[in-house]
């Protein structure tokens, strides 16, 4: 039984951990570093850079969110049940809905903008529903992982009370 909540504590752990490093180090280092480079290309080639961390990143929060939701399941079987089992299954159960949401659909649009634009979508006019359309995108991929970040700081939560 330790085994399986170590698991499930690591693997909360790495999805936690991952998305707070990605916020909070890695993309403004990323935007910074590229940016003062080269002033010209160093912002597409930071959102090219980032975009592609933050895709390979999702399959790392795919993996976690099937092992939490795996190892809650073993868990609760071979008992005693967690507490509050069904609320977290359900924070998983959305945290994994989310985190596909935001790979395949908000990241996949906002790759079909900056393949069609073939610049930084920023440097379109304000008015071009191109650009109106991926600040946006940025915005909903920013605030979804914000929603995961809680879900997982709820669990981490209920972990630590145990």
């Amino acid at each position: 039984m330790l085994a399986l909540r170590l698991v499930y504590v690591l693997a909360l752990a790495v999805w936690l951990g991952g998305m707070t490093i990605l916020g909070a180090v890695v993309a403004p280092t990323i935007f910074q570093t590229l940016q003062s480079a080269d002033a010209g290309s160093g912002r597409a080639m930071a959102g090219l850079a980032f975009g592609a961390i933050l895709t390979r990143f999702h399959y790392i929060a795919y993996g976690c969110g099937v092992l939490l939701l795996v190892m809650l399941i073993i868990i609760a079987v071979l008992g005693p049940r967690p507490k509050h089992f069904a609320i977290r299954c359900g924070i998983v159960v959305g945290m994994l809905l989310i985190a596909a949401y935001s790979g395949v659909v908000v990241l996949g649009e906002i790759d079909a903008i900056q393949r069609e634009v073939g610049t930084l979508p920023s440097q379109l006019p304000e008015s071009d529903p191109r650009r109106v359309r991926f600040n946006e995108l940025h915005q909903l991929s920013t605030r979804l992982m914000m929603v995961d970040l809680i879900g997982a700081l709820a669990l981490l939560y209920w972990e630590a009370r145990e």
